[in-house]
């Protein structure tokens, strides 16, 4: 990887400076999605109830860059009370180097993190402790994204700098394992403007069987069978986005058939149909983000648990779009832009209950929350932005 694609990867926010919508079909040549049992999609978007949820003040871990002027020192510690959505830090875990993105287990006790670095690494945190139960390479340079396989056996990391993908085992107690599997996205050739691929996420699809890589790179997201006993992947489809789209970040509508994906170079956001039993996606017509022409770096997507509205943070523009999910999944309404609270919108989350919205703000510095309307998906902002230096994840439990 060159410097030049490293400077990119970590600081494009130094080069930022009415109504839509579409519908998409099932995928051609393949049974409709609509006529396809789905089960129940992982709950990314929402989890229980407020009521639920412990009382008092809920944990959030924020992610930066350690090596970046003015970054942080490893993982941030805060906690954020879940009716006002105020946050008080509450320390930094060290050790950690450039933990730019986030994720727990889906039991609730490990968190990982990626090692954004040229030799890049996953870490895990027992969080009943803060131990650090150590680190794993992914094989690759530059991860920015991991996230865990619903069965929890298994960590799936995607290395921007490299254009791999990697699969490595969790031990019971949470440790990361051996690694299984390393794919480098050799094929299509790279897109406009790309010296090579650049995988940018790497999740499972709502079918549990099948993991997905976003790959910016190639303007590719690449679909993989997972051999939930060896760890071993087998690519099974590709979905082309259109040239220079540069796709970053996918996220599936509740329903499991339809999935949304953000096109960080061209601008675009895009309904993807998705067949749960080939695994098969299929990228819709490119739609607007409702930023104007001006590139806005579009980072990342969420759906509503109950999949009626979803937001996209765009970093240049610095604001979070709203659109109205209509027709089971099958259309994005753009309603309206708000701003978001701070300047390069990296990455955002919603807390467990889906009542906040939470956006980490990376030029200035900050983590903006958002009140969560349930009825109308309207965003109001709770307070003022709280500061966590060089700010690319929050992590909201």
């Amino acid at each position: 990887m060159s410097r030049a694609d490293w400077s990119r990867r970590r600081f494009a926010g130094a080069l930022a400076g009415a109504a839509a919508a579409v519908t998409l079909a099932a995928c051609d040549g393949e049974s409709s999605p609509a006529d396809a049992p789905v089960p129940k999609a992982p709950a990314t978007a929402t989890g229980p109830p407020a009521s639920e949820l412990p009382a008092g003040p809920r944990p959030l871990y924020l992610g930066t860059y350690t090596s970046a002027e003015g970054g942080g020192e490893g993982i941030g510690l805060a906690g954020y009370d879940p009716e006002t959505g105020r946050i008080t830090a509450t320390g930094t875990l060290t050790g950690v180097p450039d933990p730019s993105y986030l994720a727990v287990h889906p039991d609730g006790r490990t968190l990982y993190a990626v090692n954004e670095r040229e030799d890049g690494a996953v870490t895990a945190v027992r969080l009943s402790d803060r131990k650090i139960l150590g680190s794993r390479s992914t094989g690759g340079a530059s991860p920015c994204h991991l996230s865990v396989h619903p069965g929890g056996r298994y960590l799936l990391s995607a290395d921007y700098g490299s254009g791999t993908v990697a699969v490595h085992r969790i031990g019971a107690s949470g440790a990361i394992g051996e690694r299984t599997a390393l794919v480098t996205h050799s094929a299509p050739p790279p897109g406009p403007g790309q010296r090579g691929p650049h995988a940018h996420q790497f999740l499972t699809g709502p079918d549990g069987g099948h993991v997905l890589a976003v790959d910016l790179g190639t303007d590719t997201v690449y679909t993989y069978r997972l051999d939930e006993t060896s760890g071993g992947l087998t690519e099974v489809s590709r979905a082309r986005a259109r040239p220079g789209a540069g796709p970053r970040h996918l996220t599936f509508h509740p329903g499991g058939r339809y999935a949304y994906l953000a096109n960080e170079l061209d601008n675009t956001v895009a309904v993807c149909a998705y067949d749960p039993g080939s695994g098969r996606l299929r990228v819709g017509e490119a739609q607007s983000t409702g930023t104007g022409s001006a590139t806005s770096y579009p980072a990342q997507l969420l759906v509503t648990g109950n999949g009626h509205f979803a937001y996209l943070a765009n970093r240049g523009h610095n604001s979070l779009t709203r659109y109205a999910v209509e027709r089971d999944g099958a259309r994005l309404r753009l309603l309206d832009t708000v701003p978001a609270g701070g300047d390069f919108p990296r990455h955002i989350a919603f807390s467990p209950d889906g009542r906040l919205l939470f956006a980490a703000n990376q030029r200035s510095g900050t983590v903006s929350v958002f009140h969560v309307r349930q009825d109308s998906g309207e965003l109001r902002a709770a307070g003022e932005p709280f500061a966590s230096p060089v700010a690319v994840c929050a992590l909201p439990l």
